[in-house]
């Protein structure tokens, strides 16, 4: 089962998280998405693949590290999640809420959408 947390529990996701290397936010949104709202990395490495492309690249994401996945509202990211962990990621969690709860509840400035 993959764990959930919601944007407001991520620091005490990185405090664990770090525990196992340096935490990474994987935004699994498209560029198009990015480019209304996007995450300030603060603690953690931010990188943004598509979700479509998360196959072929999955060379770039180290299975040892913490990765939390991002999306709009939370369902394509825990697709990815799963994904991750079918292939022997570790340490996977979804963020419950997405982007729209990260501005909710962490960054007021971060366009809605």
């Amino acid at each position: 089962m993959i764990s959930q947390f919601r944007p407001k529990d991520l620091s005490a996701w990185l405090a664990q998280a770090s525990q196992h290397g340096t935490p990474v936010v994987l935004d699994v949104r498209e560029p198009s998405e990015l480019q209304i709202a996007s995450v300030r990395a603060d603690g953690f490495t931010l990188l943004t693949i598509p979700m479509g492309v998360i196959p072929v690249r999955l060379s770039e994401l180290d299975p040892a590290q913490p990765i939390a996945c991002l999306c709009h509202h939370g369902g394509r990211s825990m697709q990815v999640a799963q994904f991750l962990a079918s292939r022997g990621f570790a340490n996977v969690a979804n963020i419950a809420g997405g982007i729209h709860a990260w501005a909710a509840e962490l960054d007021p400035g971060i366009a809605t959408y």
